[in-house]
């Protein structure tokens, strides 16, 4: 045990009292959460500003939407009213094609009276949906403004009715609103899928090193290679676990404060509780031992950092999931497809964290995925303890899978 306390004591040191990682703790979070900040904020106030053309035999209508697109509350377009010519339509597709022209949108008459006309959208970029959204939104408002005025409602009354609703949230108190709970939990999430892989990776490019400098050789004559591996992962996991510490420190005395409301541009406060904290850290360090002792095999195999990059997607494929899960777990945390990524020992540290923290998932469902997480760590380090015992004294070529296996048969 002192020879493990030793190597992890080594570990921990040599990389805390880096620049690398005073730089690390203070840019990764203000990154994250601001980048993340900002694109909420500017998503939200996002207004279309594109130059499009209406196509109406309906001139009042085309006038309807006109006004709407122009002065609407997300609408800043520029939008001509044209009429409907034998080249009109090869006139606007060289627009187009030029840039002179964002989009236009053609208004076929309805076939009977009374009936709705007809809308073909063309653009010049199919990425640009917020000008598609902005259109039908304008379209929806126009129509229905125009039925109640045939059904004999004035023109003030109509304008009533489709007034915008304006929630009241500040009866909340001291919880965070829908925005401010999404970002913190959200920005939560990315700092432990950071901190996962690039710790997890920091253990590969240490045994790689050692390796590379045949310090392996001199330590393996007074320690044994379990030892070895306990203490790197021990010692590089503390060191995520001091970041670690110092951000939550950092979120919860922020939290508290009137820069948070500020950040998130509602009247709430964003603040962790309790219950988040702890299980953010239990779940990094579960995650931490899951994805470093994966990250300990693949560095005992390669001989070179290059080698170690063909191998990452061990690595990146299971957090990559956990990343394309964030929006169907976060929309719907309590769903089933939620609750059954949430129990793969792989995704529990990032997609049970978001389900504790924004749904309600029963008390079985967290000890079971902390029970299949202790299990799957169990098995791969008695995995990779064998591959390590045997990898980091080979050198030259990259070992194939019966060669691995023969390791793991042998040692």
């Amino acid at each position: 045990m002192h020879s493990i306390w030793l190597i992890a004591r080594r570990e921990y040191l040599e990389r805390v009292r880096t620049k690398a990682f005073i730089v690390s703790t203070i840019l990764i979070p203000l990154l994250l959460g601001g980048g993340f900040a900002f694109s909420i904020l500017k998503g939200g106030r996002a207004k279309s500003a594109a130059h499009i053309a209406v196509v109406s035999a309906d001139h009042q209508l085309a006038l309807d939407l006109q006004d709407e697109l122009s002065s609407g509350k997300h609408s800043q377009m520029t939008v001509e009213v044209l009429n409907d010519g034998p080249t009109t339509r090869k006139t606007l597709d060289g627009e187009l094609a030029s840039g002179d022209l964002n989009a236009y949108l053609w208004v076929t008459p309805a076939d009977a009276p009374g009936g709705r006309p007809t809308f073909s959208f063309t653009t010049g970029s199919k990425a640009d949906v917020l000008t598609q959204g902005t259109v039908e939104s304008a379209l929806r408002t126009v129509l229905i403004r125009e039925q109640l005025n045939h059904r004999g409602m004035v023109a003030h009354d109509v304008d009533a009715l489709l007034q915008p609703i304006a929630l009241d949230t500040s009866q909340q108190g001291k919880h965070a609103s829908g925005i401010a709970a999404y970002v913190g939990v959200v920005v939560m999430f990315l700092l432990m899928y950071m901190v996962v892989m690039l710790y997890g990776m920091n253990v590969a490019r240490s045994i790689i090193e050692e390796k590379t400098s045949r310090v392996f050789e001199v330590l393996l004559s007074t320690i044994t290679a379990e030892q070895m591996l306990a203490g790197k992962i021990l010692g590089v996991g503390a060191v995520g676990l001091t970041q670690i510490l110092i951000w939550l420190t950092t979120a919860v005395v922020l939290g508290s404060s009137s820069l948070a409301a500020a950040i998130t541009g509602s009247g709430a406060q964003v603040s962790l509780s309790f219950k988040q904290v702890i299980f953010f850290i239990l779940y990094f360090i579960f995650g931490y031992l899951l994805y470093s002792s994966i990250a300990a095999a693949l560095g005992a195999m390669v001989n070179a950092e290059q080698e170690l990059q063909q191998l990452n997607m061990f690595l990146v494929m299971p957090l990559a999931a956990c990343m394309f899960a964030l929006t169907p777990v976060v929309t719907n945390p309590d769903s089933t497809f939620a609750r059954i990524m949430s129990l793969i020992p792989f995704c529990s540290p990032l997609i049970m964290y978001l389900r504790i923290s924004m749904g309600h998932p029963q008390a079985w469902e967290i000890a079971l995925s902390f029970v299949l997480m202790t299990i799957t760590i169990y098995a791969i380090l008695w995995v990779a303890s064998r591959i390590y015992r045997v990898g980091v004294l080979m050198y030259g070529k990259r070992p194939n899978l019966p060669e691995i296996l023969r390791w793991l048969k042998y040692s």
